[in-house]
């Protein structure tokens, strides 16, 4: 169960938002579209919306790009999370990321079944971390942008949400990175 805490305060995320496409546009994204508006009506910064081809290789590039940039915290993709030749967005991922979070795939797709029901098996929804920013690829559909925002990300990423979230443990995601304390 889904609780914010209204006594702690709101601290905005900076999102980027990737749709995986080889036929939408900025006008015809409407994927795309509805995490936008989701990640501004909560509160977050949308700094920035690109479309990307089915690409690994470019899907990449953009992730790898965004990872860099310390002016955002998570990176949302809408689309390529099938199973067609043509969906390679977790193959992307999975050449970024430093550490992959299983549960949010696995909750998507049990969320998705009450909706769905067994056609859930066709979505690879992964999550993970990069370089201290959070990924998360979901579903090219519009409903799929929608679920994974509304019933999982937008809970998530609230700093206000209890038992916990995934705010308070941004400062540190590079803790590994940290030189050793030496004795003495």
């Amino acid at each position: 169960m889904s609780r914010i805490d209204e006594t702690r305060p709101f601290i905005p995320v900076s999102i980027a938002v990737m749709t995986v496409s080889d036929t939408r546009t900025l006008d015809t994204d409407t994927s795309g579209a509805a995490l936008a508006d989701r990640i501004t009506a909560a509160g977050h910064r949308l700094v920035a919306r690109v479309i990307v081809r089915d690409d690994a290789g470019l899907i990449e590039a953009q992730l790898r790009h965004w990872i860099a940039d310390p002016a955002i915290d998570a990176v949302i993709t809408t689309g390529g999370t099938g199973i067609t030749g043509r969906d390679v967005t977790p193959e992307a991922f999975e050449r970024v990321l430093d550490k992959t979070i299983e549960g949010f795939g696995d909750l998507f797709r049990m969320l998705s079944y009450q909706k769905i029901g067994t056609s859930t098996i066709q979505s690879r929804a992964i999550g993970g971390v990069a370089g201290g920013t959070y990924l998360f690829a979901l579903p090219g559909s519009t409903g799929a942008a929608r679920d994974g925002w509304d019933d999982i990300l937008r809970f998530q990423l609230d700093s206000r949400h209890r038992p916990c979230n995934l705010v308070e443990l941004m400062p540190r995601l590079q803790e590994h990175l940290a030189p050793a304390k030496t004795a003495g």
